[in-house]
């Protein structure tokens, strides 16, 4: 995940977090809602970017096996 996408989403979570609260202090059920919303939007969001770099370190672990077979082949 890149330093971008990470500062948005801790600042999307914030965000969330503040207006969740405001909403419970003023009686602002709406308000309290969005801010759940955000902050629920801003760990889905973190959560595709793990995948994503999850499913980046799988293909180049895989390039990795496939080269050490085809070179084991190769020595024979």
């Amino acid at each position: 995940m890149g330093l971008d996408d990470k500062l948005n989403n801790a600042a999307t979570n914030h965000l969330g977090a503040a207006k969740e609260g405001a909403g419970k202090l003023t009686g602002n059920e709406e308000l309290q809602r969005e801010g759940q919303r955000d902050q629920a939007q801003a760990k889905l969001q973190e959560a595709g970017e793990k995948v994503k770099d999850t499913a980046k370190g799988i293909g180049s672990n895989l390039k990795d096996a496939a080269a050490k077979v085809k070179e084991g082949f190769s020595k024979e």
